[in-house]
């Protein structure tokens, strides 16, 4: 995309994240019962053909992941998930949801805007190696050498699927925003680099027995979005999701430091599945 200077020359401006990392939107909407009833068989039918398109994951100009679910309670009907390197190439889903023979039947309720990253808490295979000293181990043992290695390894894989992630498949799914708390006696920011990585590492470690039952993907919205991170969690079932929250919740930066926005809990379908159980038909 070329973009003119205050010098008048053309330069070379990307909307990619410049770490390799993707454009993410959480999108929440409603149904407006009142329109929809005003609408023809005819209309339905074209509309919910619109929807399917728009929500289309092999379509030729549709971001890389785009998943559809259906909400339970009243804050909304339906949600999206939508990531891209390109953030235009997201919206133009929201767009072209609004734009077609649904769209004046569509609300808007919640959107979250962010960006992959690799967290800094991530430790490096340097520190990796620094924390297996301080637990025992020499760095000439056979056994500091391939931990050492086996933690490169698995690193660069989980570093991948931090900045350009597949979505998983378990069908229950939660999203929920998070910021760190700026009170005093409670400032998340006034810690040192230390002592936030060991309150890291205790609430990793919660997370880490339920490998198997859980999937997580930290979105950052700092700059973006009214909060500062976004939470998405996948899992097999439900009640794993309200295991995972109750039991991380005593972990002390969240206990302590941590703020939370609205929780929504949807279900993974297909876009048509979506307005079959909304009941969009003609």
């Amino acid at each position: 995309m070329n973009r003119p200077t205050h010098t008048g020359k053309p330069v070379e401006v990307s909307l990619s994240p410049a770490e390799g990392g993707w454009h993410c939107s959480h999108l929440y909407y409603s149904w407006n019962r009142e329109v929809l009833a005003s609408m023809s068989a005819e209309q339905l039918s074209a509309g919910r053909a619109d929807v399917i398109a728009a929500l289309n994951s092999e379509a030729d100009d549709a971001p890389l992941r785009v998943q559809t679910s259906v909400v339970s309670g009243h804050k909304a009907d339906f949600g999206l998930m939508l990531m891209d390197s390109d953030p235009l190439k997201v919206d133009r889903v929201h767009q072209r949801l609004m734009a077609g023979g649904l769209g004046r039947a569509i609300v808007p309720g919640y959107s979250f805007v962010s960006m992959t990253e690799i967290s800094e808490y991530v430790p490096s295979v340097e520190q990796f190696g620094q924390r297996l000293v301080a637990e025992g181990e020499t760095e000439d043992s056979p056994t500091y050498a391939t931990k050492v290695k086996g933690y490169a390894d698995r690193l660069v894989k989980m570093n991948e699927q931090r900045l350009t992630p597949t979505f998983s498949e378990w069908p229950s799914t939660c999203f929920y925003p998070m910021n760190k708390k700026r009170k005093v006696g409670e400032n998340w920011f006034t810690l040192t680099k230390d002592q936030r990585n060991a309150l890291m590492s205790e609430h990793a470690r919660s997370g880490m027995a339920f490998a198997g039952k859980v999937s997580q993907l930290i979105s950052v919205g700092l700059g973006l979005d009214d909060w500062e991170w976004g939470v998405t969690l996948w899992a097999a079932n439900p009640e794993y999701l309200k295991e995972i929250v109750y039991k991380m919740r005593f972990d002390e930066a969240s206990a302590r430091y941590a703020e939370f926005g609205p929780f929504l809990i949807s279900y993974v379908c297909s876009a048509e599945s979506m307005l079959d159980h909304c009941m969009i038909s003609a």
